[in-house]
């Protein structure tokens, strides 16, 4: 498997100098904190960014001051960097001080003053590039001399990309995208047996125990068999195959989606969790648990799927799993999973050598349309199909999740449905 090339354009050690009294106050409309400012960073093609800007006491070193802050980043696909490769492309960043956010559709701030910077990033997909790192005056400062620090720098980021070649439920393949060139790579099983007793999980389906920590994944999930709500979704799983028809990773569901009491909605207090899984050892029929994937639907003004991301690990600090990603994503709109370095530790549990930045992403569709999820993986976190399938059996788990979440006043697709008259002869 060949990846993608990828690139990180990275702005971080942030800070602002302002002239002497010109320290923004905690004055009507100004944000009465120790980081009263903030940046707006623009790239033509990229939706605008924003990040908090600490103030420093002054000095021009060739060091950062000691208090900084980094921006989000902004990800290049081979398509954008085909386009920007040769052309300096202007990078603006906006200061203001006062509150985040806009107001009726203005941005509540003061513009304090901007810097533009041209980067060019030919090559950035194969070498790291620093195109600026000190300080730089604000232009249109109204004649003060308000400075700012940073560092903006790529780095390769190698990809691979794989699509589903239909929606998880429907157990299509899953082909290698390279360009134009689709690669089938995997195949996918789906099934939705709520008459299972195990959550999902068949009889000859074992789960290595090889350390107690591991139980209490199956112990968690099978307290409480005896009151089972009458509604629920159960059972669903989903396999994925190599090419030689060998399991490489699955995702089952091993705490069930059901309504809260009252309710037509799983609530946050009591969500739906899967068990991501890998084979262990040589016998076909056994696994052991990577990743836990807890779902939930949010009540408030926007409609949203929250979900929760942890490792298992067996020599992991803590009993309850490692978190790594979690978030809320629009039930209308859908979203992209996303877990990232800069926001988790996983250099010890998922790769063998300390690394950094972007680990996954996978795209999700709003409830009822039409997904096929589009995975992205970092080039570090692969070290053979085994590792790849574990991401796409997650993002499998994510993208069923938005339909295990649906109300339960609303009906399912057959594919995610048990069969009835199994269910009645059984």
């Amino acid at each position: 498997m060949d990846p993608c090339p990828f690139a990180r354009l990275i702005i971080e050690s942030l800070a602002l100098q302002l002239p002497l009294g010109g320290k923004p106050s905690a004055g009507a409309g100004v944000h009465p904190s120790t980081t009263p400012c903030y940046c707006k960073i623009t790239l033509k093609g990229f939706p605008s960014e924003t990040a908090l800007l600490p103030l420093s006491p002054g000095g021009e070193g060739p060091s950062p001051p000691e208090s900084t802050t980094s921006a989000p980043e902004f990800h290049l696909d081979s398509g954008a960097l085909r386009r920007m490769a040769g052309r300096p492309i202007s990078l603006r960043v906006c200061i203001y001080s006062g509150r985040m956010g806009q107001t009726c559709g203005v941005t509540s701030g003061k513009l304090i003053g901007r810097i533009n910077l041209c980067v060019d990033v030919k090559g950035a997909e194969v070498k790291p590039i620093v195109f600026h790192s000190g300080w730089m005056g604000l232009e249109k400062n109204n004649g003060g001399h308000a400075k700012l620090h940073l560092v903006v720098r790529s780095e390769p980021d190698p990809r691979f990309i794989f699509q589903f070649g239909g929606e998880p439920e429907c157990s299509p393949v899953v082909f290698q995208i390279q360009g134009n060139i689709r690669q089938p790579v995997f195949s996918c099983k789906f099934s939705a047996d709520r008459n299972s007793r195990s959550r999902s999980l068949p009889a000859n389906f074992a789960i290595s125990n090889n350390n107690n920590n591991n139980r209490k994944w199956m112990v968690r999930s099978l307290s409480g068999e005896k009151d089972k709500p009458a509604r629920e979704r159960k059972g669903w799983m989903i396999m994925i195959y190599d090419l030689s028809g060998s399991p490489v990773a699955a995702a089952s569901v091993i705490t069930p989606f059901v309504p809260s009491p009252g309710s037509d909605r799983v609530s946050r207090s009591n969500p739906g969790a899967w068990l991501i899984l890998r084979p262990h050892g040589s016998h076909v029929n056994n696994w052991k648990p990577w990743g836990r994937l807890e779902a939930w639907r949010e009540r408030g003004p926007v409609d949203g799927l929250g979900y929760k991301f942890e490792l298992v690990t067996e020599d992991g600090p803590t009993r309850t799993g490692i978190p790594i990603a979690e978030a809320t994503m629009s039930i209308k709109k859908g979203g992209k999973f996303c877990i990232d370095k800069r926001d988790s530790s996983l250099e010890e549990v998922m790769v063998r050598s300390p690394v950094r930045g972007f680990v996954m992403g996978s795209t999700v569709e709003g409830e009822g349309k039409i997904s096929k999820p589009l995975v992205q993986v970092g080039m570090q976190h692969v070290t053979c199909m085994a590792d790849a399938g574990l991401f796409v059996a997650l993002s499998a788990a994510i993208d069923l999740s938005m339909d295990a979440c649906r109300l339960f006043s609303q009906k399912l697709r057959k594919e995610l449905c048990y069969d009835e008259q199994h269910d009645l002869f059984s």
